[in-house]
């Protein structure tokens, strides 16, 4: 179960960490498993629709069992099948990089995380950055727990 304190922290850890680098306004959304929001917060400065972004991002983690950059990949690799993702969970599903599933230690998926505001590879960067602050797992980190963890590195 990811708790409130563990996606404070995310989203506490990915703000510093984004003022550390000089990032523009970010805005970040942590999730449970079904796309439930846990929290969110935008920082001044963030333009609109930033949490819809961010939800999308963390909404096609979750639904794909991939990052949201990995979803991209698959967009561009398979446009048709994507148009259909897209267009079935009612234009929530964003196929931008910056949406990471969150682990448990024993792999478990717990939720997601969705940043956005900076370029795709920051927001990647930050997300995994806030994910390892509450001491939680991303799927690199899974790599090696075997089949039943169903770790996506690849657009495969």
């Amino acid at each position: 179960m990811l708790t409130l304190a563990q996606a404070n922290r995310i989203i506490e850890a990915i703000l510093v960490r984004g003022a550390e680098l000089e990032c523009r306004p970010l805005s970040v959304i942590v999730v449970e498993p079904g796309c439930k929001v846990k929290a969110f917060q935008k920082e001044d400065g963030s333009s609109m629709i930033r949490f819809e972004m961010a939800f999308g991002k963390a909404y096609a983690a979750l639904a794909l069992g991939r990052s949201s950059r990995l979803v991209r990949v698959r967009n561009e690799e398979k446009p048709a099948f994507m148009r259909y993702l897209i267009a079935a969970s009612g234009d929530q599903l964003f196929p931008e990089g910056g949406g990471m599933q969150i682990r448990d230690a024993a792999g478990k998926v717990i939720g997601a995380v969705g940043v956005t505001g900076d370029t795709e590879d920051r927001d990647e960067e930050l997300a995994a950055h806030g994910i390892h602050a509450a001491g939680l797992k991303t799927d690199d980190d899974c790599r090696d727990m075997g089949r039943s963890i169903n770790a996506r590195l690849t657009d495969r």
